[in-house]
């Protein structure tokens, strides 16, 4: 289940100044990700980003190739800038996330000097600006939106990104809670249980193992119903919806559950959470929340939480240790209380750095 073709301009020289201004013998062009020296290159540098922004590093290669793998191309561009001996120093990719919001992974050598750094970081800022005109133009849209994130502690990005006017416009708490074996109770079954009007359960399973197509529509219908109003949401379909969680590294399908209201002749879906597994090399996995979404018909209920409560259990029943989400820090909701009122603490923070591209002009 693929969705429409690449949107972006996949020659990097055309979305390119003539002269990009790199260092003397360095150059630009998209990585090959069919290469295991590039792959290899490319997961250091994405470590060393995240381990100078929040002090520890978890990418892995299956990380990088949901960004350069030909399966990953179908929605995605790459860049790197090479140095003079041909390593690479920098990349940027770009993912047609949704209607009217691109994504934009920005990652630069720590190592190199900083005149070099910010020499590679124009370059891939200026690729990022004509991939925006170029997907913005294939969707008929008069302005396409840059979406990046950075660590709320790198000084260095946040000044490269508002020195090409990206603005700060979301903090995200990375939180994190420990799972205990005796958690595995907390519901009667993680794949089924009933409480107070409220069913939830694990989407169904084909006989070959795949899920039924009705309930992952529910899931998808549920969160694009339940995220309408929150920031920066946009329009996805549903082909787009499981191809992009479908290359997490960590998706399962046996990870994703739906909730229904059970007050009229058939159950009503009202909510849905999606989760992934965090593997871990040095000890237990974890599980992690991708989505969690209740409808507003449904607020109230106590769905949210029995939702939480279920993957708690499920991890717990599956050996691991943690159960990790995203909260919007921001947000007026106040979801912050139910995390942090069942166990939840921050590990990190992120931010939201926007910029808004005219397509013409």
């Amino acid at each position: 289940m693929i969705p429409d073709d690449n949107r972006f301009e996949s020659d990097p020289d055309a979305a390119l100044p003539d002269d990009p201004g790199l260092p003397d013998g360095w150059s630009a062009g998209a990585p090959d990700g069919s290469s295991a020296s590039d792959v290899a290159r490319l997961t250091r540098l994405l470590r060393e980003h995240e381990r100078a922004g929040r002090g520890w590093a978890g990418a892995s290669e299956q990380d990088v190739l949901v960004e350069v793998s030909e399966h990953g191309l179908a929605m995605r561009e790459n860049l790197v800038v090479r140095d003079a001996e041909g390593v690479i120093r920098a990349w940027g990719s770009v993912h047609d996330r949704s209607l009217g919001r691109m994504l934009l992974v920005h990652v630069v050598d720590r190592s190199i000097p900083e005149a070099q750094a910010h020499r590679c970081s124009r370059a891939l800022l200026d690729w990022a600006e004509a991939q925006a005109r170029a997907v913005g133009a294939a969707r008929g849209l008069d302005v396409q939106q840059i979406d990046t994130g950075a660590f709320a502690d790198d000084e260095r990005q946040h000044r490269w990104l508002a020195d090409r006017g990206f603005e700060k416009v979301r903090t995200w708490w990375q939180m994190s809670r420990p799972v205990v074996a005796d958690e595995a109770g907390l519901v009667p079954d993680p794949r089924r249980w009933e409480d107070r009007g409220v069913r939830f359960r694990a989407v169904r399973r084909r006989g070959d193992g795949m899920p039924d197509e009705a309930d992952l529509r529910a899931v998808h219908g549920v969160l694009e119903g339940a995220f309408t109003d929150h920031f920066n949401s946009s329009e996805e379909t549903f082909e787009e919806f499981v191809h992009r969680l479908r290359e997490d590294p960590g998706h399962r399908w046996d990870h994703w559950w739906l909730a229904e209201l059970l007050d009229g002749d058939e159950p009503e879906p009202c909510g849905a959470l999606v989760g992934t597994v965090s593997e871990s090399s040095t000890g237990p996995d974890g599980s992690y929340v991708s989505y969690l979404g209740v409808l507003e018909s449904a607020r109230g209920r106590g769905v949210a939480k029995g939702l939480l409560r279920t993957v708690i259990a499920d991890a717990a029943a599956r050996g691991r240790d943690r159960v990790g989400l995203e909260v919007d820090a921001d947000s007026p909701t106040g979801a912050d209380g139910l995390y942090t009122g069942m166990g939840w603490a921050t590990k990190y923070v992120t931010e939201s750095w926007h910029r808004d591209v005219p397509v013409t002009g």
